[in-house]
């Protein structure tokens, strides 16, 4: 038990690889290898449930259950989490034994053993992002996401997967060429002295302001690619479109909510000047992104579009809060990151069930499903009452502390605030384009092809039920997630407050 303590995060990247190595070496049938995957994500669960109530502790800011070994050099194999980080290594912990039951129809099409395996380096290199405290780790988790995905989609995905694949792979290997040249000139910048990223972000902030702002542009152009933001967001449909379910519910439920956490990270922790200097351009950012993305749903005729922009919307948000430069931005931007990962799973999570049912996505091949699919409606009303910001569910805490940090916010932040007024209209978009969804395929005449569908599985129930039920509990107690990195991230605001 002691061992478990002091190498918690060690031991989730531990087996999470082994789980995936297992797969890979021996011969193991579609059956197995779920199960083996299922019950290691269990054990992950177990390990992070642990670290929540025992382990962590929220009232102390600084990185907390670090582990540091000698590798390279200056490199060194270490790991900690602060609230932030490990809020996002908990919603990774939720999310992937809910995808691995949801990927039971996908692994039996063929090459279930590579499935599995895939998906487990994933879950390691997401895992390691999240976890790195060495700059060169970071980078290195950062870079090797991208095999795995690219062969979940261009292997499982559908008849342009190939296209998408390629886009996704090109569109974010560019993006880890922009962090490689930041990264070295960072370590350059500031004489190759560490790797290390606390110790980084100090110096980072001693040198000239031209040096910090461009290599904070390298940075933050790599994020915004992987968040996606317009103009960089055209392959995340694509990508979402061709791959498969599970492959989509972690794409937008943890995979962008990299992008995410580097711009909070690198702009907090590194670059807190360039960051309230930028604020302006990185609110406007975020109202195009809400505006344009929600616009963009309203109009799709297929539903993971749908889903797809939804996301791009809500990510929108994500800047809105970072510009705000004060606790409640930046927690309403965190609270955000965890609340969208559970919803638009579950909305991707539903789309796929229709699609395996149905063979088709397109609303308007759809009508009156809530006849043959109950509990699937009933579901899908509480996941879009969820996405459009309801309150008493998690999207309504987000937005509103967003929105409150927002117009709260103190000093020459006039164009923040015009943006924020003018992000508003995308709250009525997001309901808009949801309650169309929800009238074209569910109400109305049904026609005749669908009477037979079937409803929901058990398995479907299970996955949709603890996705909703966490969105219901964190939206009436958003304290559960909001305790975790509120205190760190109050210390942030108190010092980009300063220099507004």
């Amino acid at each position: 038990m002691e061992f478990l303590n002091q190498h918690s995060l060690s031991l989730i990247l531990a087996i999470f690889a082994f789980t995936g190595l297992y797969i890979a070496l021996f011969k193991v049938d579609e059956a197995r290898a779920r199960q083996i995957s299922i019950v290691s994500s269990l054990v992950v669960l177990y390990i992070t449930i642990k670290q929540y109530f025992i382990l962590f502790d929220a009232s102390n800011t600084e990185l907390q259950l670090v582990e540091t070994y000698n590798w390279i050099g200056n490199i060194k194999f270490s790991v900690g989490v602060d609230g932030l980080s490990y809020s996002m290594v908990l919603l990774m912990a939720i999310l992937m034994p809910c995808v691995l039951i949801a990927s039971k129809p996908i692994a039996q099409k063929g090459q279930p053993r590579l499935y599995y395996t895939l998906i487990n380096f994933l879950a390691v290199a997401v895992m390691g992002v999240f976890m790195a405290k060495d700059l060169f780790l970071f980078f290195l988790a950062w870079e090797l996401e991208l095999i795995p995905m690219y062969f979940l989609i261009a292997i499982w995905g559908s008849k342009n997967r190939n296209y998408a694949s390629m886009k996704f792979l090109l569109y974010t290997f560019a993006a880890g060429i922009l962090l490689l040249v930041g990264v070295f000139w960072l370590l350059a910048a500031t004489g190759f002295s560490s790797f290390d990223m606390v110790e980084l972000g100090t110096l980072a902030q001693e040198l000239a302001y031209p040096v910090q702002s461009a290599i904070f542009i390298l940075f933050a152009l790599c994020f915004i690619i992987k968040l996606p933001s317009v103009p960089f967001h055209t392959w995340l449909p694509d990508a979402h479109v061709e791959a498969p379910t599970p492959v989509s519910m972690l794409l937008a439920g943890i995979l962008l909510k990299m992008g995410c956490y580097g711009l909070i990270r690198f702009g907090l922790n590194f670059f807190p000047e360039v960051l309230v200097k930028l604020a302006p351009a990185i609110a406007i950012l975020g109202a195009v992104n809400i505006l344009y993305g929600a616009y963009a749903a309203l109009i799709q005729t297929d539903l993971k579009k749908i889903v797809a922009y939804s996301s791009i919307s809500h990510m929108g948000f994500i800047l809105l809060g970072l510009s705000a430069l004060n606790t409640a931005g930046y927690a309403g931007a965190a609270f955000q990151m965890f609340s969208h990962g559970l919803i638009s799973a579950a909305l991707f999570m539903i789309v796929g069930m229709i699609y395996e049912r149905a063979h088709t996505r397109e609303i308007s091949e759809f009508g009156g499903l809530a006849k043959v699919m109950p509990k699937t409606f009933f579901i899908f009303i509480l996941a879009a009452m969820a996405n459009l910001g309801l309150p008493g569910l998690s999207g309504f805490v987000g937005e509103s502390m967003i929105f409150y940090g927002v117009f709260a916010s103190e000093g020459g932040l006039t164009a923040v605030k015009i943006a924020a007024a003018f992000s508003t209209l995308g709250v009525i978009l997001t309901a808009a384009y949801m309650l169309w969804m929800n009238q074209r395929v569910f109400y109305g005449e049904i026609k005749e092809k669908w009477l037979k569908m079937s409803d929901a599985r058990q398995s479907e129930l299970i996955v949709l039920g603890v996705l909703l039920t966490l969105s219901l509990v964190y939206g009436c107690f958003p304290q559960f997630i909001n305790g975790l990195f509120e205190p760190q991230l109050d210390k942030m605001a108190y010092l980009t407050g300063k220099l507004v």
